[in-house]
């Protein structure tokens, strides 16, 4: 298989941040911690970035969508990430 037909079976997964955010950080440790990185792509888009996009998630961040569904606001665990990543889409290695 391609790399380009690997990616396109990737879900998308943007993570919308900004400097600082320690719930971010966080955030992005129970997304690695999930051990499902091989099974989507990961876009990180700073708010502070875009005025529309920081009124709307000023005080919300991390905002996490999977393929642009929003899945997950201010915290969650590698095992709800790995279970929404992965809802009727195949499965990650067991933790």
């Amino acid at each position: 298989m391609s790399n380009r037909q690997t990616d396109l079976q990737k879900r998308q997964v943007i993570l919308y941040t900004r400097p600082g955010c320690h719930l971010c950080e966080e955030a992005q440790q129970e997304m690695r911690a999930a051990g499902c990185a091989n099974e989507y792509t990961l876009q990180e888009i700073n708010i502070e970035s875009d005025r529309e996009l920081l009124r709307r998630y000023q005080y919300d961040i991390p905002v996490i969508t999977i393929d642009g569904v929003e899945a997950f606001r201010h915290r969650l665990t590698s095992q709800a990430f790995r279970d929404r990543l992965h809802s009727g889409a195949g499965a990650c290695p067991p933790s």
